[in-house]
């Protein structure tokens, strides 16, 4: 069974640890902290295994999930693959590009697995519809929060945005090629609250927004294709998916010629809602366990290096954007 370890168990590493320590899918090693305090107390809980350094950590790994600072994922990750351990990356997955690239090198020379932790691809309002969307057009992003410390490291950009990045990306099959954006530091020195603008060659175009100096918590998605419209609520864990009504071209001819009277909606679209709440597991467990399986069966994971990469290159083009206005 895989041995898995974790090296960071701040306010959100503690719950990959937690997560890890009850698996039944692999062999939790252990955690390290450079807070000791931090990891005598996440230990206690979850009676796990403490390492005083984090290269004995990685003497007892075959895979590490590194939850840490941005700054920091770096120089750990590419002492883990030096040594042959496959990684898990909490996003964005470096602080520079040239750090993503050079990570994705020495995995492909090692034959080594790289995944970053862009968690809604796995978020089960995601997993509900991702099969039904088609070649967007138009897709509007929202997602706001209020402000804490935790993350205010990094421009809300790649602490938010970058989620919704990565989504845009993984369902849009063309490349960019325009971005416009603005954005400002209200809390921080550095970003707090973005909107971007990004445009496909194929035509898409994705309107983002992000911010951390908000008053209420919203995570919302929007797709819109040729025969559909999906809302989706990332927070209450819902969708609604809006289609043409398979009885529209029944009572289209009626609508052409402006005669609407005893034509209901439901003669127009079809709506569906659909609870996702109730799946047995949440994102994060998915995404760890996708991980494993990746690793065990030498498949490439579901958001691989080059997939953290692109997210990041989208993400500080436009902090690029931002900076210059």
């Amino acid at each position: 069974m895989l041995k898995v370890g974790i090296v960071g168990v701040g306010q959100f590493g503690q719950n990959h640890a937690r997560i890890l320590s009850l698996s039944n899918k692999c062999e939790f090693a252990g955690l390290y902290d450079k807070n000791k305090k931090r990891a005598l107390e996440i230990a206690g809980k979850i009676d796990a295994k403490i390492f005083p350094d984090f290269d004995l950590l990685l003497n007892e790994c075959d895979a590490l999930v590194i939850v840490v600072t941005t700054i920091s994922h770096y120089e750990l990750a590419k002492k883990a693959l030096e040594k042959g351990i496959h990684v898990f990356i909490e996003k964005p997955i470096t602080s520079d590009l040239w750090q993503a690239k050079e990570l994705i090198k020495i995995a492909d020379e090692k034959n080594l697995k790289i995944q970053v932790g862009h968690i809604e691809r796995f978020n089960p309002v995601v997993m509900e519809i991702e099969d039904k969307i088609k070649d967007p057009i138009f897709i509007e992003c929202h997602r706001i929060a209020p402000f804490t410390p935790r993350g205010s490291d990094v421009p809300v950009v790649l602490e938010l945005m970058i989620h919704d990045i990565d989504l845009i990306l993984a369902f849009v099959k063309s490349d960019v090629t325009y971005i416009s954006a603005s954005g400002a530091g209200v809390m921080t020195k550095s970003i707090d609250i973005a909107n971007a603008r990004i445009e496909f060659k194929n035509g898409t175009v994705a309107n983002v927004t992000a911010s951390r100096i908000s008053l209420k918590r919203s995570r919302k998605f929007r797709f819109f294709q040729k025969d559909a419209y999906f809302s989706m609520d990332f927070q209450n864990k819902k969708v609604t998916f809006i289609k043409k009504s398979k009885n529209l071209y029944k009572v289209l001819p009626k609508i052409m010629m402006g005669k609407y009277e005893g034509i209901d909606t439901k003669d127009v679209v079809d709506i569906m809602e659909v609870d996702a709440s109730n799946r047995k597991k949440d994102a994060l467990t998915y995404e760890l366990e996708s991980f494993v399986h990746a690793v065990e069966a030498d498949i490439n994971p579901i958001v691989d290096g080059k997939a953290g990469t692109r997210a990041l290159e989208v993400a500080l083009e436009i902090v690029k954007k931002i900076d210059k206005r």
